[in-house]
């Protein structure tokens, strides 16, 4: 049975990146109720920490561990304890890091097919409980077996890189715009018309899909031209947002483009006889 509680208090500086269309004053109100933000930590500092005893009859003159140590003030055991707390806090860290995050065994993702010049493109994507894209493949047509393999090989190295935590956004600017052949007109995206490449269309489809990057599409998004869903977004009841919220759980992310509004279908009012005839 433990004897003492400690409790360790943290302050953190983070940011979250946001890719929008336009700046304006509606747009920078709502950037909170977002949920397609970048989050990154800058900064983390040890603050204080509490003991307390969780023994009965232990009393306040009997307690050996000071109830509160503060690590920002000059204090003889400040330089000790901080080193040691921070060797710790950065080991977790490291581990953290160094840890690959393994796809689930059933997972969600969606399959787009597109044509580029003869050569036809099957992008399939995995992601994890959370919508976050963690693995991708890619099939084509009319290839030699050495493209075949470079291209699945190619997949799989993206798909680690994700799962070891490298954000998408580094692959985006890495291979968008990339030129080879095959290119030219794309038929079968609705977002994407042309590509200067494979590698060029693909990072575009999963930047626009699982970023937001509406500046790489080449078509306007429904959504985002949808001023009506955006007025009424605020007057979302909470039934609703509970509903909006399950869908989210258990819709890919990447194939609907975060449209949940403009994709889904209300059926709640709708009563289905399951009874046979009899």
């Amino acid at each position: 049975m433990a004897k003492f509680l400690v409790e360790t208090f943290y302050n953190c500086s983070f940011k979250v990146t946001h890719y929008l269309d336009e700046v304006n004053e509606k747009e920078l109100s709502n950037l909170e109720k977002r949920d397609d933000g970048k989050f990154e930590i800058i900064n983390v500092k040890l603050d204080n920490r509490k003991t307390k005893s969780l023994e009965k009859g232990a009393s306040n003159k009997d307690k050996k561990i000071v109830g509160k140590i503060d690590l920002t003030s000059d204090n003889p055991i400040k330089q000790n304890l901080v080193k040691e707390n921070d060797e710790n806090f950065v080991s977790k860290i490291q581990d953290t890091v160094n840890r690959r995050f393994s796809m689930p065994d059933r997972r969600k993702g969606y399959i787009q097919k597109a044509t580029i010049g003869d050569h036809k493109v099957y992008l399939h994507t995995g992601e994890y409980e959370d919508g976050k894209i963690g693995e991708i493949f890619i099939d084509t047509s009319k290839e030699g077996e050495l493209v075949k393999a470079l291209m699945n090989n190619f997949a799989i190295a993206i798909s680690l890189g994700l799962q070891y935590g490298v954000p998408l956004d580094e692959f985006v600017s890495a291979y968008v715009d990339t030129k080879f052949e095959p290119s030219g007109k794309v038929y079968g995206n609705d977002r994407i018309l042309s590509a200067s490449s494979i590698l060029d269309y693909i990072f575009r489809e999963l930047a626009i899909s699982y970023l937001n990057r509406e500046d790489l599409a080449h078509t306007p998004s429904i959504g985002s031209n949808s001023d009506k869903s955006k007025d009424i977004e605020g007057d979302v009841g909470d039934e609703q947002n509970q509903f909006l919220k399950i869908v989210k759980d258990i819709t890919s992310k990447g194939f609907v483009r975060n449209n949940y509004k403009n994709k889904l279908v209300d059926l709640s009012d709708i009563r289905i006889n399951l009874k046979g005839k009899k």
